[in-house]
């Protein structure tokens, strides 16, 4: 029977890392901090076939985050992944859901160097999009999950308000937790998806438009723009993320990210990576981001 994991913890310190390791966890030897000052920080799990699998993993860096996601009777480990550094303060938190849009997690994976990153996506991983050292310094760190079965994106939305996230989680969305107006002020903009494991429902490419002749130019090429303008409320350019469904010629899309640290875009591109050079905070003093995705 296949294993999938069950339970998920973290440890700050060696006396939590003996518990864990007493109560059959398994530890990712990799610290969260890595690079970073603060406490050597490490992610634990279980696996197991004989209860309900853990299928969607989010990270919240503000209390307005996390609301929603206790709303929707998501599990928060305790533990802030930035302790002692003086970053965001960043929460995993866990949900085992039974809706079609729930596949159980079969492995989890933490990065920190940009080669590895690219190569999860052709191992069949999603990445989450919160850096584990945001606004601590030190290395990009991500966290990826495999699941038990392949899975395409079938639909993809956006918010500007924290009001409506408990509504998305129970629906089976997964929130990109990465802003995409950082430091740009304005509202807080999250992109949302949810999977299949039919490729017939898959999405097939995406494209981001920054003025109107592109906002034109995707309409006319019959792509479907995503509800929210990506730089609403502040000053800059009107930003908008088109999909589209019903074109085999291209390949169904598995995996959707928002890139910060821009600089990995190549080694993205060298792995099949999809990069789309257009900047999510264009005509803001915001952080440069891109929009990814692999098929």
């Amino acid at each position: 029977m296949s294993q999938y994991i069950t339970q998920l913890e973290v440890s700050l310190n060696d006396t939590q890392e003996t518990k864990f390791r007493d109560q059959g966890f398994s530890k990712i030897d990799v610290n969260l901090n890595k690079g970073a000052k603060g406490n050597n920080i490490y992610l634990w799990y279980k696996r197991g076939s004989g209860c309900p699998g853990v299928t969607r993993i989010q990270l919240s860096f503000t209390d307005d985050m996390g609301k929603g996601l206790r709303e929707a009777g998501y599990h928060r480990v305790d533990k802030n992944l930035n302790t002692g550094s003086g970053g965001d303060n960043i929460y995993l938190w866990y949900f085992k859901g039974t809706s079609h849009y729930d596949i159980p997690i079969e492995d989890i994976h933490v990065s920190t160097e940009e080669p590895d990153e690219a190569q999860r996506f052709q191992l069949g991983y999603e990445k989450l999009a919160c850096d584990l050292n945001r606004n601590a310094g030190g290395n990009w760190i991500f966290l990826w999950v495999k699941r038990l079965e392949p899975t395409y994106i079938c639909d993809l939305i956006a918010t500007d308000s924290f009001d409506v996230d408990s509504s998305h989680f129970q629906q089976g969305y997964i929130r990109v937790d990465e802003n995409t107006n950082r430091g740009a002020g304005g509202s807080y903009i999250y992109i949302w998806y949810r999977l299949t494991t039919d490729q017939q429902k898959a999405l097939r490419d995406l494209q981001v438009s920054i003025n109107d002749d592109e906002y034109q130019s995707f309409q006319n090429q019959q792509y479907k723009p995503v509800n929210m303008n990506l730089n609403e409320g502040t000053l800059g350019k009107n930003v908008f993320l088109w999909y589209k469904a019903d074109d085999c010629s291209f390949s169904p899309i598995k995996a959707v990210t928002v890139m910060v640290n821009t600089a990995a875009a190549e080694s993205y591109e060298r792995a099949g990576v999809q990069v789309i050079r257009k900047n999510l905070n264009e005509g803001t003093k915001g952080r440069s981001e891109y929009l990814c995705f692999y098929s």
